[in-house]
């Protein structure tokens, strides 16, 4: 036992390593020893906004929740922003845009003090926050205390792409180049679920256990054997995987979840954060497609196995599927090669329990739909080879500890060296907040 448990060590140690630059040490904290490079930041472009989803989704700010007055009961969850190192235009000279949610706020101080190391001299400028006076669209979060707009107080509009790209780090939930004259952007709502949410499924979902026979997502239990891909990119024929374990475990837990049906009557609930399978359907005939390897291409079928470029196989998190894509999907037999079936509608609801099973070759059909184990990071591959250790500890010893609520330490500790090795931008846009998941 305690040889695994060095040979589980030495196997994280080996992937800092292989995922840290070479300047960098395997000591304490990043790049011990090394003075570590400045993160290279690419300007946000004209017109465009981060992250790539419309604002008031829950993968970016979120639904509005309705205009707050001063004479409403919500008034109180408005606060003053007084930093002195950002300057308010406040052409009503009513304070107004000094108004705004806490967590507005907390970007917003944040982001100034990136401006000032940015460009010394310079401070950060607000041209519009809570708008008192409907001067904005009817449901526009300037109305919640949710949106700024902004500038540099040298208003030189050739720093604004980059200023942009500043407020996508300091950890606005959506940024959008909306004007030559300004920078929008915004915040998801305080008491929003959608800022807690993670990468599970629901506790109703069902599996199909090895025999034929079906099983509750919140009864299943390590040992269990499950229905999954042969393949790491979900290509490959049906088979039995072991599950090793629960990368997170939350009976009590209530989350907004995807709900993602198909024209084949198959329902996948899951959190925004999980990956799921998903290609470009290549028709719109309505049925089914068998998913066909190399070796057996067909006339029309979409080309798996090694995909072509505009059969576009991929694992994406859940709040990116969209009605006419294609998820992969399976009858429930052994050996079977998947289909796919077209998606109809993408709808929110919430449900209580959250289950992550992870199995030996990291994929699971849920509701006869193919799902990754993995969430909160955008690849699925590399997710599949970080957690290869863990797996194959779980493969060689079996569970020897307990099943744990919450998330699996392995998998918080893969979340802290992610943020540390890996760019923002490949982790969903809420996956890591609160409890990591």
């Amino acid at each position: 036992m305690r040889f695994s448990f060095l040979l589980l060590t030495a196997s994280l140690c080996a992937l800092v390593l292989l995922l840290a630059p070479v300047s960098e040490g395997c000591g304490p904290g990043r790049g011990y020893g090394k003075r570590r490079l400045p993160k290279k930041l690419i300007p946000l472009a004209y017109k465009h906004f981060s992250p790539n989803v419309a604002e008031k989704t829950l993968g970016a700010s979120g639904r509005p929740e309705g205009k707050i007055t001063r004479n409403s009961e919500r008034f109180k969850e408005l606060t003053p922003n007084y930093n002195t190192d950002i300057i308010f235009k406040d052409e009503e000279d009513t304070g107004a845009d000094r108004m705004m949610t806490q967590r507005c706020k907390d970007k917003l101080n944040s982001l100034a003090i990136s401006v000032m190391n940015m460009w010394p001299g310079v401070k950060l400028r607000v041209t519009e926050g809570w708008d008192e006076d409907g001067h904005h669209s009817e449901d526009s979060l300037h109305y919640e205390g949710r949106a700024v707009d902004i500038t540099t107080s040298d208003r030189d509009r050739n720093k604004y792409a980059l200023l942009a790209r500043l407020a996508v780090e300091a950890g606005f939930d959506w940024v959008y180049y909306e004007s030559k004259a300004h920078i929008h952007c915004s915040v998801k709502s305080e008491h929003s679920v959608a800022a807690k949410t993670g990468g599970c499924f629901s506790g109703d979902g069902q599996v199909t256990l090895k025999g034929g026979a079906t099983k509750l997502l919140r009864d299943l239990r390590p040992g269990d054997h499950v229905l999954a891909s042969s393949t790491v990119d979900g290509s490959g024929p049906l088979l039995y995987s072991p599950v090793l374990s629960f990368l997170d475990h939350q009976p009590n837990a209530t989350k907004v979840f995807y709900i993602i049906g198909t024209n084949t009557g198959l329902i996948l609930t899951l959190t925004a954060a999980h990956l799921v399978f998903v290609t470009d359907c290549t028709d719109g005939s309505g049925g089914t497609k068998r998913v066909e390897t190399d070796e057996e291409p067909g006339l029309g079928s979409v080309w798996w196995g090694r995909p072509r470029r505009q059969a576009g196989l991929r694992a994406v998190f859940a709040s990116e599927v969209r009605p006419g894509q294609c998820v992969v999907t399976s009858q429930g037999e052994v050996g079977e090669q998947p289909t796919l079936s077209i998606v109809t509608f993408v709808e929110e609801g919430k449900k209580t329990g959250l289950y992550a099973p992870l199995t030996q070759h990291g994929s699971i059909v849920v509701n006869g739909v193919l799902a990754s184990c993995y969430a909160a990071v955008d690849n699925h591959h590399l997710a599949h080879w970080v957690l290869a250790p863990l797996r194959f500890f779980y493969s060689l010893m079996g569970l020897s500890e307990p099943q744990t609520d919450g998330l699996h330490w392995y998998a918080s500790l893969l979340q802290r060296l992610g943020q540390m090795l890996l760019d923002a931008g490949h982790f969903h846009p809420w996956g890591m907040e609160e409890g990591h998941r």
